[in-house]
């Protein structure tokens, strides 16, 4: 499978010549699969992008959201293929204790928020999550509660040729005693995550901007990097950065967390860049 970054940024879109290289648009990944399925995890910013890019022949796309704070579903809307009557879009995410996923997002895409209402687009089916593992196309798809303030999901996505796990908003580390981690059954997103080839994983913070934020669902670069460790990840790619955070700072952020955890292989999460899962 491969996988492209359209959209990295958290909370709040940051486009900007300090931003050029990683990207201002919040949260969307395009997977494909070898057969052409299309799946599209989170529906952030980067998500017009990607829509744009989608092939003349699809004629159907899944789209696993994580959670519904804005930056994750703000680009929903000007996703071409919504409009599309070739295409089917099948929305995955999570529904609150008292309203459905479709009531959820109708929120939003509903006057004023939006011009078009959801029950117009009659294309589009929505699936709540979490739920026992599914498939779409060649890929297996899990999905569990993750520690963020939601509900959140995070994705597991098997295929023939590897694994791929998506956690963008994600505080594996709250609640650790004296900085130590529990035993694996206790750590949040541990079975999604577990022996993963490619792990996108939050990495919002730094360890000085955690202290003031623990418990709002982030973590920050040497936790998601001891998250990976704990899961034995085979590549961890830090994402959702802090619209604060300028290149040059996740530049350096990067390579602090690389220096200190030698064995751990990391690529910097981008816009643009493409990673083929067992390719």
């Amino acid at each position: 499978m491969r996988i492209t970054l359209f959209g990295t940024r958290g909370s709040i879109a940051a486009p900007g010549p300090e931003t050029n290289r990683y990207g201002g648009n919040t949260s969307a990944v395009e997977v494909l699969g070898k057969d052409g399925t299309v799946l599209v995890l989170d529906a952030g910013t980067g998500i017009r992008r990607l829509g744009a890019q989608v092939l003349p022949c699809t004629t159907r796309i899944d789209i696993l959201l994580t959670h519904l704070h804005m930056d994750h579903i703000q680009g929903l809307g000007f996703f071409d293929p919504l409009y599309d009557p070739k295409i089917d879009v099948h929305i995955w995410g999570p529904a609150s204790s008292v309203l459905t996923l479709e009531a959820r997002l109708s929120r939003y895409l509903s006057p004023p928020l939006f011009p078009v209402h959801l029950r117009d687009l009659s294309r589009v089916v929505c699936h709540e999550v979490p739920r026992p593992p599914f498939h779409v196309g060649p890929f297996r798809i899990s999905t569990s509660l993750v520690c963020h303030p939601g509900p959140t999901v995070g994705y597991r996505i098997e295929a023939e040729e590897g694994v791929a796990t998506y956690l963008s908003d994600h505080e594996p580390a709250l609640g650790l005693k004296n900085g130590q981690w529990p035993a694996a059954e206790w750590i949040s997103g541990y079975d999604l995550a577990m022996n993963a080839d490619l792990l996108i994983h939050d990495a919002q913070f730094t360890d000085d901007e955690y202290q003031r934020c623990v418990g709002w669902g982030h973590s920050t670069y040497r936790h998601a990097f001891e998250f990976a460790r704990q899961v034995g990840a085979k590549q961890i790619v830090p994402f959702h950065h802090d619209p604060s955070h300028d290149d040059e700072m996740l530049d350096r952020l990067l390579d602090g967390a690389v220096k200190t955890f030698k064995s751990i292989c990391a690529a910097a999460g981008r816009e643009g860049t493409a990673f083929d899962v067992g390719g």
